[in-house]
């Protein structure tokens, strides 16, 4: 379609909203968008810069300085011509990003990247304020949630793979922390927008969600037609 789309995606963490992302754009040819990656790419580059984490000025302009690009698909992650996909993925990032993402010159900044991407060709976009803050009027917005102790069970396999040490009752912890951090935080806290559509995917496989957001796509759109597979 000529029309440029936005398909909003939020949930807590685990949830499975970045596999689905990237599954939704590549099958419907749009830009996958990790605003999660883009929150990281900051706490990364305030850590290199040994930058604290309570100077929420300094924070805020880096964020504007930030040159992010999303490579592959939305699949690596490129800050100021350098590459930091694997850098940012560990749970030391996953947690500075959580701390980041809650002040609010860095929203502010991250927000207007993030708009410029989706006015520039149809995106898929996942992350805690997509449908609420960024995209309030996308046509597709959806609500990705499960059990806390679903999303930690997949958080766990993905440490396992990395050689990281923990429990299930440590990530479930862990888990249950970052949602009431990222759900009390004053700027734009995780919720539902009222006209996105919820999705707990606890008991669902990826297929299964794959196909429920697609059907969505087809309603929303007035498609009709069969997406290739």
């Amino acid at each position: 379609m000529s029309e440029k789309l936005v398909i909003a995606i939020d949930g807590p963490a685990g949830a499975g909203k970045s596999t689905i992302a990237r599954r939704l754009a590549r099958r419907l040819g749009f830009l996958y968008i990790d605003t999660g990656a883009m929150y990281r790419a900051v706490a990364w580059w305030a850590l290199q810069r040994e930058t604290d984490f309570s100077d929420m000025h300094r924070l805020g302009q880096l964020a504007k300085e930030a040159r992010i690009e999303l490579l592959d698909g939305g699949s690596r992650v490129r800050l100021n011509g350098e590459d930091i996909t694997d850098r940012i993925r560990t749970q030391q990032m996953s947690e500075a990003a959580s701390k980041v993402s809650a002040v609010p010159a860095v929203r502010r900044a991250l927000v207007e990247k993030q708009r410029a991407m989706g006015a520039a060709q149809s995106v898929v976009m996942e992350g805690r304020d997509i449908g609420t803050v960024v995209f309030p009027n996308a046509r597709i917005k959806i609500f990705l949630d499960a059990s806390a102790e679903t999303r930690a069970g997949r958080r766990l396999k993905d440490l396992d793979a990395t050689g990281a040490a923990s429990t299930l009752d440590q990530v479930v912890r862990e888990i249950r922390e970052r949602d009431e951090r990222d759900s009390s935080r004053a700027t734009a806290p995780l919720r539902q927008a009222p006209d996105a559509e919820y999705l707990d995917t606890s008991r669902m496989t990826i297929e299964q969600v794959e196909e429920a957001i697609l059907k969505i796509y087809r309603d929303r759109t007035s498609n009709g037609k069969e997406l290739p597979k």
